[in-house]
């Protein structure tokens, strides 16, 4: 074996770059080269960013502009710009960034005074600098610069005191967003993609600290003193990789161990993990598609942990040594596996979600973070019909979805160590909703920036559930989804409008069409308001007024919209004329079924607290604004930040539409029925209210003594309903309240469970809700362990307004026995309240 030492590696390095045409290089991401940008899941580069190249890596840092930030998270505040930091890495050509932001201490973040290319004798660099004047006296220069041969940033930060008085700083720094992190020997720093499929890690140590001592992460800087801090950034296809190169750059000896991982036919394994020991501490590394590996390490025998998901663990026994250490290749055992073969009635591929259980002492399998599709803690979401599941050997009952129109495939299987076992079928549509689709106006990925998840894995999410019209709606920033639902072959299943979700410390909006400028900073979105009034008319004239333009309030808190401004606990009337310059709002937007509640809050006590806290039902207090005049359309969403959990699925809407074929779905179409209110809201059951002359939600009727409602639920055969209760000016109409168990010849049990024409006698002008639900069932059937199975099937249509004398329709005004809530309603406040009401006055707390 060749002895390998760090100089001899760096020279050979070094000569194997001179002869190559690719050179460090630096430039400004304008006059055409923007579109040289970096990709990936968390590339953030717009016009005006900077651009390094290395023969190794491609790196953004981003310029100093108004507002300048990766994303709404980083970071929150009014000092939560940050311009100067490093917001992409990745390797060269491989369009596979994953960080969102790196921003060097002292001050990782905030204004600076300057961002531009600086002169670099060796490579290529930026430097950002803050001045003393705006930095408290203290003097901030932080350069990036890459090197060829060097697989990451080196960050070098020169700290000034320009006062006179010692000051005490810390090197903290920014950065996001890792679930999987750790440190080893040495305070190198390591971090592993969210989705590890990716294969992509980063890590980054210290090389050099002069100028002062050092304690715990923070320091004394004397006055006119200088503190230099250089840090190397490095990235690779794994954690341990990167790791490796930390080190070399801190000029470690060290040795390098490659082999590859074959299969018990002796084909590469590129699903592959091998857990590398780094003193105490194991950190991930990654076989590539050809199952190989190659990682630098400190030169020690060690046993090596391999895992590959439905195979044996295995073990690579590496040698003491510095040197090349080329390992035998290590076999794997045959891998347990479902292979899944799944189409529609007609025998076409369809998108589907799994769900994997395990029966008879086999424990819940864990697929992989929940951020992403294809294998999600125990459940698994793909783009088409075929494809084939890993799983430890164990007894499980699967079962397979495609949304709420479709029936349920389940079985159980006994899949034995090294087997595969074969499970196919059709997935039927069993819900007629001709005429109408099923949408989801309000979900997020990882642009958003306050969640991780992959984007394409919200879109098969999306798809999976059988949503076939879903509007973009990132966190501030125009974005469109729409290379995305084609590159995943999904136009046929799945449309989609260019929109956001403009978000701040108040009331948030989802405001579409829009056109995002993929270049500008939020894509070319405006900024929020605290004043929801001027959010709502900014967003109705932003790009030019139009007709179909749709904005509306997100999770709103209504009391503080439309009864308390200023969170004073006294009425004012809100914010007032808001409800007539938007569209609609959520009244479903979590994990919920409260439309038959008969109070504006609840007093729950969570478990473990100590106090208990009020829990406002938002579903309650619309009801009694119907009352009072505002004509509130009601949406239900999702608002997903992950795939599992908090994913896509529970509360939709059905919404009219001229086609039922997705790819011919149009927001111009869909717009009018929108904004007239022909939305039914639904966890599942497809409810459908008309009168004689065909008025649904949303519509006004003229009747006279009263007028007759056409009622038909359906549900596929995972769900049931045992109660339709109409609401006459929001209250519950006993006479009007039909159960399995009072009228058990109105239900049925195929699909079709409920099909009756109601007569509703009215002597007043009324609006009129009808609720299908179960009142004890819960979605556990087509959710498994996800948040969603704590559901009860349960939808209703907006209000059909009823004049009764002729004079238009006119409000009641009743406020359902209860005051419009104010904010800062205590617990004791609402307990009193509840009492008088005779209610009950605790109930367990449920998660919003």
């Amino acid at each position: 074996m060749k002895k390998l030492t760090v100089a001899s590696s760096v020279l050979f390095l070094a000569a194997l770059t001179a002869g190559s045409a690719r050179s460090a290089e630096v430039f400004e991401a304008a006059l055409g080269r923007e579109t040289e940008l970096p990709g990936g899941k968390e590339a953030d580069g717009i016009l005006g960013d900077f651009v390094l190249r290395s023969d190794k890596v491609e790196a953004v840092v981003s310029h100093n502009a108004p507002n300048r930030r990766a994303n709404m998270s980083t970071f929150y505040g009014p000092d939560g710009v940050s311009p100067g930091c490093l917001y992409d890495l990745t390797l060269r050509g491989a369009n596979n960034d994953q960080l969102v932001v790196f921003g060097p201490g002292p001050f990782p973040h905030g204004p600076v005074s300057y961002v531009r290319e600086a002169v670099a004798k060796d490579g290529a660099a930026v430097e950002s600098v803050t001045t003393a004047a705006r930095n408290g006296g203290i003097f901030k220069r932080t350069e990036y610069r890459v090197r060829d041969g060097f697989s990451g940033v080196f960050v070098t930060t020169i700290l000034r005191n320009e006062t006179d008085k010692s000051q005490r700083l810390s090197t903290g720094s920014d950065l996001t967003r890792f679930n999987v992190k750790g440190e080893v020997e040495g305070g190198i720093q390591w971090m592993d993609a969210i989705n590890p499929a990716h294969r992509c890690g980063y890590a980054y140590g210290v090389i050099k600290f002069d100028g002062a001592p050092k304690s715990d992460g923070n320091f004394e800087i004397a006055p006119k003193a200088e503190v230099v801090i250089q840090r190397f950034f490095a990235v690779a296809t794994s954690p341990a990789a990167a790791i490796g190169e930390v080190r070399r750059v801190k000029g470690e000896k060290l040795a390098q161990v490659s082999g590859t991982i074959v299969d018990d036919k002796g084909q590469p394994v590129s699903t592959a993990t091998i857990l590398v020991r780094d003193g105490k501490n194991e950190v991930p590394g990654y076989t590539d598609d050809k199952g190989r590996y190659n990682f630098l390490v400190k030169p020690s025998a060690a046993d090596w942990k391999v895992t590959d998901l439905g195979r044996s663990d295995a073990s690579i026994q590496v040698p003491s040594g510095e040197s090349e250490i080329k390992v035998a290749p290590v076999a794997l055992a045959a891998v347990s596996r479902v292979q899944f073969d799944i189409t529609d009635a007609e025998g076409r591929s369809v998108p589907c979600k799994v769900l994997f259980e395990g029966i008879d002492g086999t424990p819940q399998p864990n697929l992989g973070p929940r951020e992403r599709a294809h294998g999600c803690a125990d459940q698994y979401h793909s783009e088409r019909g075929q494809f084939t599941v890993a799983l430890p050997a164990g007894k499980y009952r699967i079962s397979v979805l495609h949304g709420v129109e479709f029936g349920r495939l389940q079985k159980d299987v006994d899949l034995e160590q090294g087997a595969e076992v074969v499970f196919s079928g059709k997935l039927v549509r069993q819900v007629d909703t001709k005429g109408w689709i099923s949408s989801d106006f309000h979900n997020h990925s990882t642009p958003s920036g306050d969640n991780v998840c992959d984007t394409d894995g919200r879109v098969i999410n999306l798809a999976a559930e059988h949503i076939e019209f879903a509007p973009t709606t990132e966190h501030n920033r125009f974005f469109d989804w729409m290379s995305t639902i084609e590159a995943l072959g999904l136009k046929s299943y799945i449309a989609t409008v260019k929109g956001i979700e403009l978000t701040g410390s108040r009331q948030h909006f989802n405001a579409f069409p829009f056109e995002p400028d993929r270049f500008q900073q939020d894509g070319g979105a405006p900024v929020w308001n605290d004043d929801p009034r001027i959010t709502a008319i900014t967003l109705r004239r932003w790009q030019g007024e139009r007709p179909d333009r749709w904005i509306q309030f997100n999770h709103p808190d209504l009391s503080n919209m439309f009864v308390d401004r200023d969170g004073d606990g006294v009425a004012d009337g809100g914010f007032v004329g808001v409800g007539d310059l938007i569209d609609g709002m959520e009244s479903q937007n979590g994990m919920t079924t409260n439309i038959l509640a008969d109070a504006p809050f609840a007093v729950t006590r969570p478990p473990g607290a100590v106090a208990a806290k009020v829990q406002n039902i938002r579903e309650f207090v619309w009801k009694q604004l119907l009352n009072q005049g505002h004509r509130l359309v009601a949406v239900a969403v999702s608002d997903a930040h992950s795939v599992y959990g908090n994913g896509v699925g529970g509360w939709r809407i059905f919404l009219p539409s001229s086609t039922d074929e997705p790819e011919k779905i149009t927001w111009e179409d869909l717009s009018p029925h929108a904004k007239a209110g022909h939305i039914v809201l639904s966890t599942g059951p497809f409810l459908q209210v008309s009168t004689p002359d065909g008025k649904i939600a949303g519509d006004d009727v003229r009747a006279t003594g009263g007028v007759d409602l056409k009622v038909k639920v359906q549900c596929a055969d995972w769900q049931d309903i045992d109660r339709v209760q109409v609401l006459v000016n929001s209250r519950p109409e006993p006479s009007l309240n039909f159960t399995r168990k009072s009228h058990p010849d109105m239900f049925k049990d195929g699909v079709v469970k409920f099909d009756q024409t109601v007569h509703v006698p009215l002597q007043q002008d009324a609006h009129l809700i009808v609720v299908a639900m179960h009142e004890t069932m819960t979605l556990a059937g087509g959710y498994g362990t996800s948040e969603q199975s704590k559901l009860r099937p349960c939808a209703y249509n907006n209000p059909i307004y009823v004049d009764v004398d002729g004079g238009g329709f006119t409000p009641n005004g009743d406020t359902l026995g209860f005051d419009l809530p104010t904010m800062k309603i205590s617990a004791d406040m609402a307990k009193e309240r509840l009492q008088r009401a005779g209610l009950v006055q605790e109930k367990p707390a449920e998660t919003k």
